[in-house]
């Protein structure tokens, strides 16, 4: 597709020309969920892909010339590179993928996939949560099966906030400011050689945003970036972080993903016949073209009907809270000379943001979304049926059960989130059967092959990726201690006492109040008994972020820190500081159970937990999100919770406990004369076997391609059916 790119070979005059793929392979996160080629790195020399916290291309700057050279005379690494080069250049050669072959007519169809961010690999930090993982694994996942994507979002110079936990336990946020020449990342250019920059149309003042480029295997992913002298300086910082607090600033953002977005495209010459929005903030996409139609020409209503036939919309959020409303004053101040371009009214246009029960509440970014687009979509069963509920105004002649908001539940990239071991032990006995099930990984049957994995085998590799937690978790207080002498009670709080050998819950996502991560608190000395059991002990990692503009948050992660300094609990709870993908990584692969317990229905899926299944960790879980669908009576544990908010904490906190004491704790510790908890095992396996195909991207992103992606063509091709506006 369009636009040039920097010449990478030029920024690396060190690296001889027989490793000369080394570079190419940095520059395409095809690597990120594929180990082997990441051995390819680490095999060069392992401090320094410890020290570049596992980015290539940072490593590949600052490595001296004699590591490169080492490896030259190394004829088992050589070989290995071949292979791992080979196969890299296959991969991306490789057009007959599940895509085409189901869909040959499909070949020059192309969707743009916007969203406000992508959570791809810490060495990008532009995502904030599991909005940005989900992207992620979609864009991985569409590379897999030959998806022809393209993908559009922003480039956060500041966008990544590290945590500091103060000695009283407050957070603190320091800004990362992202070093785009040692990322894997490059610039787009013109012919003149120049980084492309293009002007938003159509809103003043003028903004104006430089293009940059990241390969996610096959798919491109163009990102937005207002960090230029050509902007003014309140404009330079809208892509500074993500999801602007202040007001207007939000609103540029998001005029500048979707207008901009759709810009960028056409000036690539990128032709994209459907639109899919991942949320509502860049639904302005959808104005821009219809704007592009009303220019040659066609009549509002007409573009507006073509437009809306060949774009789906999913909606992530559960609660009204969730959604941006903008107020009128400041939608007019920059689209009172755009929706003219339209040939629309101000009524007109304010129409198309309009929330029917509230009219007064400025312009819904979720019911403008949902009027311009053909196919809606929550992101688990309960959460269909709260969204149809919350957004049945839009529909006021149908039944809730008819309102066309569909669901497609969540998934995860099995290669990005499957621990190399495991998948190594999977492959030992699934291959038998499937050598391809890899390429299968969304079809159950496979999955059944756990089975006849010995249960200690199984237990063994679980064992050693939970002392791999430990040991990062003990790694990065030994950092901490070496820099920050004076906080040596901190160390204590943050996990230095945790012991591998017992009970190990895991809690980690962004600490929200609905979330309840301190519900386990509720009654205290209860807890205490459960963790300082002198048989069967217990203890939990905690780990993740308050919103910087979150108090509340941030004062229940307080409350758990304190927690984990004081002497009654025994040195049983730990908080992991600075809660990022990576260290993601090691807590879905190493506790032994997945505790969550938000207040419910709030919980619109939740995709951490389908992580840890795959991993064969447990899930104890109220019944909310994707353990509605999830949980089978054998593969975990779940509770109801109780739905009036007097007696809620209360009554879910009594379950939970009373869950560890005659469940959890006990099967754990039971185990036989082999050492081995075979029933817990049993468990291991049956969630792995029923949770692993059923909550994978490969399905979801199938059901994507199979319910919505062929009708948008259908009208992209043809003219559309008469599509209703509301």
């Amino acid at each position: 597709m369009g636009g040039g790119q920097d010449r990478l070979m030029d920024r690396f005059p060190h690296v001889p020309e027989r490793l000369s793929g080394l570079v190419d392979l940095a520059y395409n996160l095809w690597w990120s969920w594929h180990p082997e080629a990441r051995v390819l790195f680490k095999q060069i020399n392992q401090q320094a892909w410890k020290k570049s916290i596992h980015n290539p291309v940072k490593m590949l700057q600052e490595i001296p010339r004699e590591f490169l050279d080492s490896v030259l005379s190394n004829p088992e690494y050589l070989r290995r590179y071949d292979i791992i080069m080979n196969r890299f250049s296959r991969y991306m050669a490789n057009n007959n993928r599940w895509f085409s072959e189901q869909y040959p007519r499909g070949r020059s169809l192309t969707i743009a996939y916007f969203s406000a961010e992508y959570g791809l690999h810490h060495s990008l930090p532009f995502y904030a949560g599991g909005l940005g993982f989900l992207a992620g694994d979609h864009l991985k996942e569409c590379s897999d099966l030959g998806i022809p994507l393209v993908a559009v979002g922003f480039m956060y110079s500041e966008g990544y906030l590290h945590q500091h936990i103060r000695p009283d336990g407050w957070q603190d946020n320091i800004t990362e400011v992202l070093d785009r020449d040692a990322a894997p990342i490059t610039r787009v250019l013109k012919a003149s050689g120049d980084q492309m920059v293009v002007q938003v149309p159509f809103i003043e003042p003028p903004i104006h945003v430089a293009v940059w480029k990241v390969n996610v295997g096959k798919i491109p992913l163009y990102l937005l970036d207002t960090d230029i002298p050509a902007n003014s300086l309140e404009n330079r910082t809208i892509s500074h972080r993500l999801y602007a607090e202040q007001t207007e600033q939000r609103l540029k953002q998001e005029i500048v993903l979707g207008i901009g977005g759709r810009k960028v495209l056409s000036d690539l010459g990128i032709d994209f016949s459907a639109l899919h929005l991942n949320e509502g903030h860049p639904v302005f996409a959808q104005l821009e073209r219809i704007r592009e139609r009303v220019a040659t020409g066609m009549s509002f209503a007409a573009a507006f009907n073509q437009v809306k036939g060949t774009a789906v919309f999913t909606t992530h959020t559960p609660v009204p809270a969730g959604t941006d409303i903008f107020p009128r004053d400041l939608m007019r101040k920059y689209f009172s000379g755009y929706y003219h371009q339209l040939g629309i009214d101000e009524k007109t246009f304010f129409d198309l943001g309009l929330h029917p029960c509230d009219p007064n509440d400025g312009f819904n970014m979720t019911a403008f979304a949902l009027r311009l687009t053909r196919f809606h979509n929550a992101v688990s069963k309960k959460h269909g049926e709260v969204a149809r509920e919350m957004w049945r105004c839009l529909w006021p002649d149908l039944p809730v059960q008819d309102i066309p908001i569909d669901h497609i539940t969540n998934g995860v990239h099995i290669p990005t989130w499957l621990n190399p071991r495991m998948e190594i032990l999977y492959s030992k006995y699934f291959s038998s059967v499937d050598p391809q099930w890899q390429q299968n990984r969304d079809n159950p049957e496979i999955w059944q092959m756990v089975d006849e994995i010995p249960d200690k085998a199984l237990w063994e590799e679980h064992i050693w990726l939970k002392q791999k937690l430990f040991n990062r978790i003990r790694e990065k207080k030994r950092i901490k201690w070496g820099s920050q002498l004076n906080e040596p009670g901190n160390l204590v709080a943050e996990g230095l006492m945790l012991n591998p050998s017992v009970l190990t819950l895991g809690f980690a996502r962004r600490f929200s109040a609905y979330k309840r991560a301190d519900l386990i608190f509720y009654d205290r000395a209860r807890l205490r008994r459960i963790l300082n059991n002198p048989w069967r002990p217990v203890q939990i990692i905690f780990a993740g972020k308050a919103h910087p503009a979150d108090n509340e948050g941030k004062e229940i992660l307080q409350r758990i820190y304190e927690f984990a300094q004081q002497p009654e609990f025994g040195g049983r709870i730990g908080f992991v500081e600075d809660y990022g993908e990576q260290m993601a990584q090691y807590l879905v692969h190493g506790v032994d159970v997945w505790m969550n317990n938000p207040i419910p229905p709030m919980e619109a899926c939740g995709t951490s937990g389908m992580k840890a299944s795959l991993n064969g960790v447990l899930n104890l879980s109220i019944l909310d999100g994707w353990w509605i669908e999830g949980y089978n009576g054998r593969n975990g544990w779940a509770f109801e919770g109780d739905p009036s908010p007097a007696s809620r904490d209360a009554s879910d906190a009594a379950a939970l406990y009373t869950l560890l004491e005659k469940e959890v704790v006990p099967l754990y510790y039971s185990a036989s004369l082999d050492g081995i908890p075979h029933g817990w095992v049993r468990m291991m396996k049956e969630t792995i076997k029923n949770t692993s195909a059923a909550f994978s991207a490969r399905r979801m992103v199938k059901e994507y391609v199979t319910r919505y992606y062929p009708s948008l063509l259908a009208c992209a091709e043809k003219e559309c059916p008469v599509l209703k506006g509301s």
